[in-house]
């Protein structure tokens, strides 16, 4: 299976414009994580997990198959970046305490991932896998974006996105101790900030590339009056799954 890569091409929004997660799920994961010495966050993107995981473990691995994300990676002396797929990965057995992964276990060979995460994480180690779904405006301006999801932009997403509206519940999790956790993450944005954002996702990318026009455009003047020239409170939810290597 060949990875799928969709955000080299806009690395840059994607450094800019992606939420970050909450301290409460860092804080989740590390008190079901029993070593410290080494995590490997895969596909890192720009490396903003790594980043937070540093703080806690002396050896942080991270990979990603976008050179151009890593290129742009934040810096940490704990952390190594290298450029591989999920499913298959320079480590050595046995060597990690923590692997997460976020926003991206749709894209992966899942069978693949987990059967390396088995190879590479140390009996005991913990496995944290999270992704967030569609972000709430509010009651004025959730059905007019989820029109723009479903409609608009619908029929570009990939088939994986399913998995994201699913919060990964039909994809496989081989692991012991396994528990579910929900979270919350609150930005308060301009509008430009947040149609900014909408132009990280892959279906916008997508249909800009096949219809040559941003589709973001049209529904920033359809919102603009809502939004009334001042930030916005806006919430994504985010869904983790975790368990233990065994």
């Amino acid at each position: 299976m060949t990875p799928i890569d969709r955000f080299s091409g806009h690395a840059d929004l994607y450094a800019q414009y992606r939420i970050d997660y909450p301290a409460e799920l860092y804080d989740f994961i590390l008190s079901g994580t029993a070593g410290r010495q080494a995590a490997w966050d895969c596909a890192t993107g720009n490396g903003q997990v790594a980043g937070a995981l540093a703080h806690s473990f002396s050896s942080v691995k991270a990979t990603d198959i976008s050179e151009s994300q890593l290129a742009r990676a934040i810096q940490h002396p704990n952390i190594q970046y290298q450029l591989s797929p999920a499913e298959q990965t320079p480590f050595a057995d046995q060597t990690f305490d923590l692997v997460t992964v976020a926003q991206a276990l749709h894209w992966f060979d899942v069978h693949a991932f987990h059967a390396e995460v088995r190879r590479v994480a140390r009996p005991g180690a913990t496995i944290a896998e999270w992704g967030y779904g569609l972000a709430s405006l509010g009651a004025d301006l959730d059905p007019i974006l989820l029109d723009f999801y479903r409609n608009r932009v619908g029929p570009y997403w990939d088939p994986q996105r399913k998995h994201i509206d699913d919060a990964y519940t039909t994809l496989p999790f081989p692991f012991a101790d396994a528990q579910r956790a929900e979270f919350i993450v609150q930005r308060t944005w301009s509008l430009e900030r947040f149609l900014n954002y909408l132009r990280t996702w892959s279906a916008v990318r997508q249909y800009i590339h096949e219809n040559e026009e941003d589709p973001v455009t049209e529904l920033g003047r359809a919102i603009a009056t809502h939004w009334h020239a001042v930030e916005r409170e806006i919430r994504f939810p985010v869904f983790l799954r975790m368990g233990k290597v065994r």
